[in-house]
């Protein structure tokens, strides 16, 4: 039912800090530029940073995920390790690196098949929730497969148009946390019928057009489904 990420939005206190650990540090290109917010062009998906002066507000302490391209990963570690006290983790024969942006945000760059060079795409969002089984079904009905469950703690992965992990509230890996008043884009190629499938479960509907839809889920998190 969808079909990709559109956009990840995040809250900066300060838009020029935002800039110069975006553009500067991890190389990525200012897309768009407004009084209020910047877009950074991450592969095909937008990295919106947004001053918290309106709704949606964009994410907080949100962990996520860029793709980098194998080949890169030591060359990343070598840039970025005198600067930052960077966290490492192995998934299978794959390696990720964490390290936090100017507003506390969980960075993870992480080896992925892509073309690349430099940062091609973002492949994983944390969300924090209140009740995991009900995030859980919401994001079920539009699509999402269950992938994994946590152990200890909980959790649960799945995947769609990229991964998302639903976390109820606790520290994760690199002391991580899920992310509250994210927003969230999504491609498709119906929206109103996105929201059919999940209009007995959303917070609100807050706005409806031909060309996109916008949702509180049930945590609050802003979803749009916006057409390709």
């Amino acid at each position: 039912m969808l079909t990709g990420l559109a956009w990840l939005a995040l809250e900066a206190k300060s838009l020029e800090s935002a800039r110069e650990f975006y553009a500067e540090r991890l190389g990525l290109t200012v897309r768009e530029r407004g009084d209020r917010e910047l877009a950074f062009a991450a592969g095909d998906t937008d990295l919106v940073v947004r001053r918290p002066d309106g709704l949606p507000r964009g994410g907080l302490h949100t962990h996520y995920a860029f793709s980098i391209p194998d080949a890169e990963y030591d060359e990343w570690w070598s840039r970025l390790g005198d600067d930052y006290d960077l966290e490492e983790a192995q998934f299978g024969p794959t390696r990720s690196l964490y390290l936090y942006d100017p507003d506390g945000n969980c960075v993870e760059l992480g080896q992925q098949d892509v073309a690349g060079p430099g940062i091609d795409g973002i492949f994983e969002v944390v969300l924090e929730v209140a009740d995991l089984e009900r995030s859980r079904a919401f994001y079920e009905e539009l699509g999402f497969e269950p992938v994994d469950e946590g152990r200890g703690r909980k959790r649960v992965r799945l995947q769609g148009p990229t991964a998302l992990e639903l976390w109820e509230p606790q520290l994760g890996i690199a002391d991580a946390r899920g992310g509250v008043h994210v927003d969230l884009g999504f491609e498709t190629a119906d929206p109103a019928a996105a929201l059919a499938a999940v209009d007995d479960r959303i917070r609100s509907l807050e706005r409806e057009t031909d060309e996109a839809v916008v949702v509180r889920d049930p945590d609050g998190h802003f979803v749009t489904f916006v057409s390709t």
